[in-house]
C-alpha cells in the first residue's frame, strides 16, 4: 500500500511539503527543494506551488503505540 501525499515530520525543514513529496514518490527531499527553488526562475512559480501544496497536503499524523513503544505514521 502507498503511502497518502501527506507533509511529513521527518527530514521536515520549513513545513515538510518537499519531504512528503519524496517520501510519497520515493525521490530524494532534496530533489524536491531542487525543483521548487527551479521553478522559482520562472515567474515565481515555485513559491505559489510550494503555498499551494502546503495549504493542500494534511499533516502527518503520529500516534504513540503503547504495546510497540513507538509512534506509528498514519498517513
Amino acid at each position: 500500500m502507498k503511502r497518502r501525499l501527506c507533509r511529513s515530520w521527518k527530514g521536515r525543514m520549513i513545513c515538510g511539503v518537499c519531504a512528503g513529496i519524496g517520501a510519497r514518490f520515493g525521490v530524494d527531499a532534496m530533489l524536491v527543494r531542487l525543483a521548487f527553488a527551479a521553478l522559482c526562475l520562472v515567474h515565481g512559480l515555485g513559491i505559489f506551488a510550494y503555498v499551494m501544496a502546503l495549504l493542500l497536503m494534511p499533516e502527518e499524523i503520529h500516534c504513540w503505540s503503547a504495546e510497540e513503544g513507538v509512534y506509528e505514521e498514519y498517513c
